[in-house]
């Protein structure tokens, strides 16, 4: 039913998280509390449903509360994992959020410098990483205010092979809110501009 229903795929690709989110059934913590998110009752989903302009029988609610079982099961499994803990190889600044007056484009989020191997294919190279991308010790914000604030402890994969490259990164480029969109206006923090007109924008989900 919720193919033939007159909502957006987003709409409905993520209304079932948020609501589950807002009724306080979304149990994520560092806890490792089982199940991690526990499946939503019949009633529960017929008021989801119903909120959002869906029609649904209770015997068609039966049916989606039984799917989703299995798929909410592997976020139990993925909460019981132990994580690996990878290594910071190379030291760096927490860097700074760019102001306004430095950030004429809207395009960096934060400026810092965080120095490679010193020799490498990518030896004197400077490069700003998407802000979906973990760099420990450096805020990153995915264009989102869910996210503002967050600061990883980890450097991803690729940032490390970027260093041991010889790279220096020098911050983090503004992207689109969670990277959905193909447009560079959605960031929380502003829109990125196209340089060659200001009154236009850069395209995204990089911007």
């Amino acid at each position: 039913f919720f193919l033939t229903e007159p909502k957006t795929m987003l709409s409905r690709r993520f209304a079932p998280a948020i609501a589950l989110a807002k009724t306080g059934r979304a149990r994520m913590s560092m806890q490792w509390k089982s199940p991690a998110v526990a499946t939503p009752s019949v009633e529960e989903l017929s008021k989801f449903a119903k909120a959002r302009g869906m029609n649904a029988s209770d015997a068609e609610l039966t049916e989606l509360r039984a799917a989703m079982k299995g798929f909410l099961a592997s976020f139990t499994r993925v909460e019981e994992l132990k994580a690996p803990k990878l290594a910071v190889k190379y030291p760096r600044v927490p860097g700074h959020q760019v102001p306004e007056s430095e950030n004429e484009l809207g395009a960096w989020y934060v400026k810092t410098s965080i120095k490679g191997a010193a020799t490498g294919p990518l030896a004197g190279k400077r490069l700003a990483l998407k802000d979906n991308v973990c760099v420990a010790g450096v805020q990153m914000m995915n264009g989102s205010r869910m996210l503002e604030g967050y600061t990883p402890d980890e450097d991803a994969t690729i940032v490390t092979r970027l260093l041991d490259a010889g790279a220096e990164i020098a911050g983090k480029a503004c992207c689109e809110d969670l990277c959905l969109s193909g447009g560079s206006h959605t960031s929380a923090k502003a829109p990125v501009r196209n340089p060659h007109d200001k009154t236009r924008h850069a395209g995204g989900s990089s911007g």
